[in-house]
């Protein structure tokens, strides 16, 4: 697993990214790309195509962290972040932007693969909350959406809740569609004929 991982280290100060890097080799990543500057780091990843991102910035900046926001936003990855000294502030802007190692004054070779693994961890226990998330919230859309079609179906055929609902569901077999479906076909039928 270490080794198929590929590593974009962002560093501008080429001492900082050395001790980076030799820390990732010796601890068995190979596949390592180094860049420089912090901006245009979208289109950097996007190029390169890392499984996790190395960010060392010593000081972040606040147009750092807004890079980070950008680049969270378009292309999630884990992102590891090393800093010199931080604030509350810094921190909480930080993992505002998706950064999933926030590491201060730490910057040694020992701790790259802890601090690594950490990262990844921690990033994909976050990604599964959010796909959670999305899918409860998507089901509580489609439980909307067919409560709202087994009202309409209730009043036009004058049924009780329990007949409305069994009703879509053999409509909903009968034609090989998703339940969803065929309420969604209900509402646009039933807004057609207001």
């Amino acid at each position: 697993m270490v080794a198929n991982l590929r590593i974009l280290i962002v560093d501008a100060n080429m001492m900082r990214a050395a001790i980076i890097e030799e820390g990732l080799r010796e601890a068995g990543y190979r596949d390592l790309v180094r860049v420089s500057a912090t901006t245009g780091l979208v289109s950097a990843i996007e190029q390169h195509d890392p499984d996790v991102v190395v960010i060392d910035l010593e000081d972040p900046s606040r147009d750092a962290l807004a890079d980070m926001f950008l680049v969270s936003r378009h292309i999630r990855r884990p992102i590891t972040m090393f800093v010199d000294q931080s604030d509350s502030a810094s921190i909480e802007a930080a993992v505002e932007a998706g950064v999933s190692a926030y590491i201060v004054d730490g910057l040694k070779k020992e701790r790259m693969q802890p601090i690594l693994q950490t990262c990844i961890s921690r990033f994909n226990a976050f990604k599964k909350l959010r796909e959670e998330l999305e899918e409860a919230r998507s089901q509580l859309e489609e439980r909307r959406i067919i409560d709202r079609a087994k009202a309409i179906v209730m009043r036009i055929k004058n049924l009780p809740e329990d007949e409305a609902y069994r009703l879509l569901r053999r409509s909903a077999m009968n034609e090989k569609r998703k339940l969803v479906d065929i309420a969604r076909s209900i509402i646009t039928a039933a807004e057609v004929l207001k």
